[in-house]
Parts: structure tokens; C-alpha cells; sequence
């Protein structure tokens, strides 16, 4: 029976490696799409923060202390003032026109209210259509407001003879200290890379799962493969996926060990505990795609629900918003993505260094993704063994 077992499995997986060898959509999905957006990705963060922000500076007072706040701001590393403009009508035009994220407005007569004590406002707009950009322009934009109003108490104090040190204390109460737990030195590479990274090798996992078994149907090769297979729908999924497995691990794998032995990310916890859960990942993503095809065993449809899943899951697994913060009903779709889960063991064995015992949850959760097509087998035999493909 072992025997048996072994041969019609080899002979499935034969054909498979023939079919991918044979046909360049698959090298283009299983290697070079996922290897580019790897790079694109890992190239775009490399740098960790992003610097030198396009912005620009309209100046109505021309007055030494506008001039001087001027300086202040363009000598940050995350602000490229590349543009000094007249008026806020010309600033608004170049930052809708996209030439700018963001503008930082003087009003007239603004050293001379100033030192009369007349409050005059300083206004500083940015583009948070672009969030990135646009919150890194608004930090520093603020931090130079604050910094300016310092500037000027402690001119003010000397002016009237008064210790400048002493108004420390009343211009900045609370002395505050930031402290990045995990990733002191604010590097987005290390948050955004194991997410976008992870969240598109799932969708690729996802859609060439789908992909490849709807091909034996539109084709009529299913019955061929459940021929081989001597009517077992496990053999003939089995010998499919396998050797798409292996290369979804070595894809996976690679892309592990370059983002931490030689991008240096960081790397608080066990390397055998991280390189288990991008195995698990990977098996992981693989049930999800077999369970939505045994829910659609179509072609299209089976491709349309995994394409709109894994871009969903760019939103829905709490990468750019934070779960707690999701309405109830929608907080519930980001458990039940495998690149949630990778991303968790990721925060607590790489980042935080934090026992196994913790994260235990998380890999049982992508169990419950690898057994959860077997709900559905039956279905997907039925079809395979009587293809009716619906365009």
C-alpha cells in the first residue's frame, strides 16, 4: 500500500514539476514575482526613515526671526524645503499638484507681534493623502513651532533682563523622553518590511493555490490527475501542492534569512521559532487558498475572492490600523488571515524576544488553517472528478 502510495504521489508530482518547468506563468508566480516584490519592497526601506521630504516655505514677513526659523527648518534631515513661495493660494497649487507634501506659512508682521505679545498664529499644512510623508513632515513641522516659541520667551527674557534658564520649566513643563521598545532607532524598514513582505508572498500563495487547481478543471486534466491518484482526492491535492511547497519555502526562507543576517533587522528571539512560523506560513496560506477553492471550485471566482482577500488583508490584519481601534465587526476578518499570525510571532520572537510560550496560540492558529480544507475535500473531489468549468 506504501508502495502504491509513493508511486502515484511521485507520479503527480512529476507532472506538476514538468507543468511548472513547462509553463513561464508559473516561474513568473512562484519566483520572479514574489522575488521582485521582495527587492522592490526591502530596496524602497532600506534607508529605515524616510528623509528629505519635498516641501516648501512661504515667508510673508521677511523678518530676521522668519528668516532664522527658515534655516531651523530646512537644516532637519526630514524636510527638503524646495520651494519658497509668496502666498498660500501658490502653496496650496504646488502641494495639489503633488510637487510638495506639505508648506509651513509665516504671517506678516510676525517678529515685530511677536515680541509685542500680540500671539500671532504659524500655520503649517501637509498632504496626509500620502500618511508617510505627510506624518513626517508634521512632526517636524510642530518640533520647529515649539522650537520657535522657546526661541522667542528666551529672547523676550533677555531682552527685560530675566534668566532665559529659568523659563525652561514653564515652557516645557514635562521633559519627555521616547523610548522605541523593539525598534529604537524608529526604522520603518524593520515594521513595514515583515509586514508588506509577508502580506504579498500570501496573496502569491494564495492565488497560484487557486490558480493551479482551477486550471485542471477549466482543461479537463482533473480527472486525469484523480486517475493517477486511483480516486483519492488527498493524493491528488498532496502531489499538486508539494512541490509548490517547497518552493513557497525556499522563497520564504531566503527572503528570512536576507532580511536578517544581511538587512541586519532585528533579531531578539530564535532563529528556529521565526524560520518554523514562515514554514507554518506558508502551509498556512496554502489551507486558506484550498479551503476558498473548495468553497469556489471556479477558476475565476476562486481567484477573485483570494486576489480581493490578500490585498484586503494589507488593511484587515492591522497593518496601517491597529485592530483595537476597528469597528467590532471588522476587527474580526483580521483573525481569520495566516499573515496576522505571522506577523505576531514576528513582534514577539523577533522584536520583543519573548518565550515560546507566549506565541503558542499564534502557531496553533495556523494548524486550524492546514486542516481547515479537509471541511471540504469531498467538494472539491466531486468537481475534480466531474469538471464543469463555468467562464
Amino acid at each position: 500500500m506504501g508502495s502504491s502510495f509513493s508511486n502515484s504521489v511521485g507520479g503527480i508530482m512529476k507532472r506538476t514539476v514538468v507543468q511548472i518547468v513547462r509553463r513561464p506563468i508559473y516561474w513568473f508566480g512562484f519566483l520572479i514575482i514574489p522575488l521582485f516584490c521582495f527587492l522592490f519592497i526591502a530596496s524602497m526601506l532600506s534607508n529605515g526613515l524616510p528623509t528629505r521630504v519635498p516641501s516648501a516655505m512661504v515667508d510673508r514677513d521677511g523678518s530676521p526671526l522668519s528668516r532664522e526659523v527658515t534655516q531651523s527648518l530646512g537644516s532637519m534631515e526630514m524636510v527638503d524645503i524646495t520651494e519658497s513661495l509668496d502666498d498660500f493660494s501658490a502653496a496650496r497649487n504646488a502641494l495639489q499638484e503633488g510637487r510638495i507634501y506639505g508648506f509651513f506659512l509665516i504671517p506678516e508682521n510676525f517678529q515685530s507681534d511677536l515680541l509685542a505679545g500680540r500671539k500671532p498664529e504659524i500655520t503649517y499644512y501637509t498632504n496626509m493623502a500620502y500618511f508617510v510623508p505627510g506624518s513626517m513632515l508634521f512632526k517636524a513641522f510642530a518640533t520647529t513651532a515649539v522650537y520657535t516659541k522657546v526661541g522667542v520667551a528666551a529672547t523676550v527674557a533677555d531682552m527685560v533682563g530675566a534668566n532665559a534658564a529659568s523659563l525652561t520649566p514653564l515652557v516645557q513643563p514635562v521633559n519627555i523622553q521616547m523610548r522605541g521598545i523593539g525598534n529604537p532607532n524608529l526604522n520603518y524598514g524593520i515594521y513595514l518590511g515583515n509586514s508588506f513582505i509577508p502580506a504579498c508572498l500570501q496573496l502569491l500563495i494564495m492565488v497560484m493555490t487557486c490558480f493551479t487547481l482551477g486550471q485542471e478543471i477549466k482543461h479537463g486534466g482533473s480527472r486525469r490527475l484523480m486517475q493517477m491518484a486511483n480516486g483519492s482526492i488527498v493524493k491528488a491535492i498532496f502531489g499538486k501542492l508539494f512541490p509548490q511547497t517547497v518552493i513557497w519555502w525556499v522563497v520564504a526562507f531566503f527572503m528570512t534569512i536576507f532580511l536578517y543576517r544581511y538587512a541586519h533587522y532585528a533579531m531578539n528571539g530564535s532563529w528556529g521559532w521565526l524560520l518554523l512560523s514562515e514554514g507554518m506560513f506558508v502551509l498556512a496560506s496554502q489551507g486558506f487558498a484550498l479551503f476558498i477553492f473548495g468553497v469556489f471550485p471556479n477558476l475565476r471566482l476562486s481567484l477573485s475572492v483570494c486576489a480581493l482577500t490578500g490585498i484586503l488583508a494589507f488593511s484587515l490584519a492591522a497593518f496601517s490600523f491597529p485592530v483595537q481601534s476597528m469597528y467590532g465587526g471588522m476587527a474580526i476578518f483580521s483573525y481569520i488571515l495566516p499573515v496576522r499570525y505571522n506577523f505576531l510571532i514576528y513582534v514577539d520572537q523577533a522584536l520583543n524576544g519573548i518565550d515560546i510560550y507566549y506565541s503558542r496560540i499564534w502557531y496553533v492558529a495556523y494548524i486550524i488553517f492546514m486542516v481547515l480544507p479537509l471541511t471540504l475535500l469531498w467538494r472539491i473531489k466531486k468537481y475534480m472528478m466531474h469538471p464543469v468549468y463555468v467562464p
